[in-house]
């Protein structure tokens, strides 16, 4: 049994020594423990770094591409490596990695697929008030967009046994654990969450500049996600109310029609109640041309599973003697 650790870093050369002489090195039930480090194109010494405190592998990428790219080109990687357990976690040493154990324990007993270490956000203390009420705020939209359970949307701190990760296909440019918890949520893949630690702050987060940057890249990409895996739902929801809003002002205008004995006041109520269901009804026909290709998505990603499986195939044919 194989577990890989990796590690996205972009520019982490004062964080990621410590990271890399926190994790275990022997884990009850692991044969091997591996780290690899997927470099985001940094321009500081990370990757002398990574080479100096004994990472096994290492993948540069040969430009900045985001956190959710180098997070899957990590997972595929990973799979490439004969991985059976992937554990992703980050180089700034957010997480206690003695947690690793803990967080794939699930796995190795054959529970779940996936798991997600809960970091408790309203214990943190260097978290603000503002930030622990987002957190907990989107967690409770992912939770409900997604049909799991998950405490911790955010959380980078996840486990994934072959199945699941074979399954991740990530297109966000901003980030990955949103997503990646809306796919899942529509698989067959199983998730557990798990209570992990955290340790005290080095460095603010890269990811966003901003609190108001950070909300609207993730409504933005909740929106995306959800469109692309419940396009019927949400075109028809949306269109519904529009249709609604615009049954009201037509019922408006024919009341003082009626009432007023023909007088041709109100026209406007008629104008944008017809305008509003129009534009219901061209949402509900958006919904079923996007369910008709979220079907072909479906179809797609399977054969996607299939041609990773074909490429597993032959990578470990060709390292056979």
């Amino acid at each position: 049994m194989k577990l890989i650790i990796q590690i996205p870093c972009l520019n982490e050369e004062e964080t990621l020594a410590e990271t890399l002489k926190s994790l275990p090195r022997e884990i009850e039930g692991i044969d091997y423990i591996e780290t690899l480090i997927i470099d985001d194109g940094s321009s500081d010494k990370t990757v002398s770094v990574a080479r100096e405190n004994g990472a096994n592998h290492i993948v540069q990428l040969a430009k900045h591409q985001g956190l959710a790219k180098a997070f899957i080109r990590g997972i595929n990687t990973s799979l490439k490596l004969g991985a059976d357990i992937i554990v992703n976690t980050d180089a700034d040493n957010q997480y206690d990695a003695q947690d690793i154990e803990k967080l794939i324990e699930p796995i190795l007993r054959g529970e779940v697929d996936m798991t997600i270490g809960d970091r408790q956000t309203d214990t943190i203390p260097h978290f603000s008030p503002v930030k622990k009420k987002l957190q907990k705020m989107g967690s409770w939209v992912i939770r409900h967009i997604s049909k799991t359970e998950a405490p911790d949307a955010t959380s980078g701190f996840r486990a994934y046994n072959k199945k699941a990760a074979l399954r991740l296909n990530v297109v966000s440019d901003f980030t990955y654990t949103l997503e990646t918890i809306i796919q899942i949520g529509q698989t067959d893949i199983s998730m557990g969450y798990v209570p992990v630690r955290t340790n005290a702050v080095k460095r603010p987060s890269r990811l966003f500049s901003s609190i108001f940057q950070y909300i609207m890249s993730s409504v933005f990409t909740i929106l995306r996600i959800y469109t692309m895996y419940a396009p019927l739902k949400f075109f028809s929801i949306l269109g519904g109310v529009l249709f609604f809003l615009g049954s009201l002002l037509f019922l408006r205008f024919l009341y003082y029609y009626i009432a007023l004995s023909g007088n041709t006041g109100h026209t406007q109520s008629l104008i944008l109640g017809a305008v509003l269901i129009m534009l219901g009804f061209q949402n509900f026909m958006i919904g079923l041309v996007g369910d008709i290709i979220s079907a072909n998505r479906k179809l797609l990603e399977d054969a996607l599973l299939r041609i990773k499986l074909m490429e597993l195939d032959a990578h470990n044919n060709q390292k056979q003697p």
